[in-house]
């Protein structure tokens, strides 16, 4: 009989979440390939996932910190002098990632006596925060081998997370989604080796709707959380640019966020309104929806005061992949998705005259328009496919787990590396 395969422990903030529906096909995928998955939340989410379940962190076990500290410290007193002597030797960029630290912390303390008693073969963080400071800390009292994921987020926001090199310097991988992020990390001096590029995916292809004959008015969307880091004030200027030069068009904004009340009223004073629907947050089936009524998609990202930028929005290989012509921004990762005049466009947020001009072709040049299309479509089947990408990853998992344990000297306090 042939041993059962090796369990990955899979640690997410939020999981499964409405708006990271490219995790819960990495999930679906992962499944599919026959994996072994414990999956964790840390912040809400939980229950079951397509027949898996999530073990939610409830936050109420965090009042037994009062004595699970003093016996952790106990246990690997060298663990905590590092955590002490990192809290008071540097600053956190932001409240929020401090917490968000600290919620990682907490939940490897209190689940560390768990993770002991069925130990999986290793721990994957599928972001570079809270799952990651949970992964990493994991190792340092027992020795679980883990796996960590980086993105935008955890990168850029306020200058990256507060322990990011930390983390990832022990990680036995590194993976990222974009090529902007691999070079990012680069950049933090983290080893060559260790980083792999594994784009997200699709778990199936859309049908390729046909392009429609009229474009006239043309059918824009636009799907994004409301955020300074989506350029959306940018996007409205656009639309008045369209208006003043007598392009016809309407627009459909999908999406919710803090900025909602301030672009509404933007597109007001623009004198917009009118042509453009604030929809709010649709469920996926929806945002599909959205996608087979548009002839194109707009991304005006931006870096925002934060720091904070999108890798490459997942809605813009969706798009690509369901015959939605792309007209984005240069900024982050879209350009390694959108090449000019091959699979999109791109024009600078700050010339809306020049997303007038692309709008005014892509509404009245079919053979054009119908090459941008199938050269999307040909990117997406070769580079956001979810099955061959996490086929990829899963490479990856398996590699380390079939590889030696590393030498005690990575982690001296550490009594014994787990298989």
């Amino acid at each position: 009989m042939s041993a059962p395969p090796p369990v990955i422990a899979y640690l997410f903030t939020t999981f499964p979440k409405n708006t990271e529906t490219f995790l819960q096909r990495e999930i679906i995928a992962m499944k599919q390939h026959g994996v072994q998955l414990r999956i964790f939340s840390l912040w809400g989410g939980g229950g079951s996932f397509r027949g898996l379940s999530v073990a939610r962190f409830n936050k109420w076990r965090l009042l037994t910190l009062v004595w699970m500290i003093p016996f952790e410290s106990w246990r690997r007193p060298a663990v905590l002098r590092q955590v002490l002597r990192g809290l008071f030797t540097r600053r956190a960029p932001s409240w929020m990632n401090f917490w968000e630290n600290m919620l990682g912390a907490g939940f490897a303390c209190l689940f560390a006596h768990e993770f002991r008693k069925n130990p999986p073969a290793l721990i994957h963080a599928a972001w570079g925060g809270a799952p990651a400071t949970a992964a990493w800390l994991l190792w340092r009292l027992d020795g679980h081998r883990f796996s960590a994921a980086a993105h935008a987020y955890d990168i850029y926001e306020h200058g990256g997370d507060w322990w990011l090199n930390d983390k990832l310097e022990h990680a036995a991988f590194i993976h990222t989604s974009t090529e902007m992020g691999r070079r990012a990390l680069l950049e933090r001096g983290l080893a060559k080796e260790k980083i792999h590029c594994i784009r997200r995916g699709l778990d199936r292809l859309p049908a390729m709707k046909p392009l429609r004959a009229s474009r006239a008015p043309l059918h824009l969307v636009c799907v994004a959380r409301l955020v300074e880091k989506k350029g959306l004030d940018h996007q409205l200027r656009i639309y008045a640019a369209l208006r003043a030069a007598g392009v016809p068009f309407a627009a459909r904004i999908v999406g919710e966020g803090p900025l909602r009340a301030e672009l509404e009223k933007l597109a007001g004073h623009l004198g917009v309104a009118a042509h453009i629907t604030f929809t709010g947050h649709l469920p996926q089936h929806e945002v599909w929806n959205q996608l087979l009524w548009a002839d194109v998609l707009l991304h005006t990202g931006v870096i925002a005061p934060s720091g904070d930028r999108d890798g490459l929005p997942n809605v813009i290989p969706e798009a690509m992949a369901a015959g939605v012509l792309v007209l984005t921004s240069p900024v982050a990762a879209t350009t390694e998705a959108i090449t000019q005049g091959i699979t999109g466009l791109v024009a600078p947020v700050d010339l809306p005259g020049d997303w007038v001009s692309a709008l005014r072709r892509l509404s009245l040049d079919d053979p054009f328009a119908e090459r941008l299309r199938a050269a999307a479509r040909r990117w997406v089947e070769e580079n956001f496919d979810a099955h061959k990408n996490a086929r990829r990853l899963l490479t990856h998992f398996e590699r380390t787990i079939a590889a030696p344990p590393p030498a005690a000297t990575a982690a001296p306090e550490v009594a014994a590396v787990r298989p």
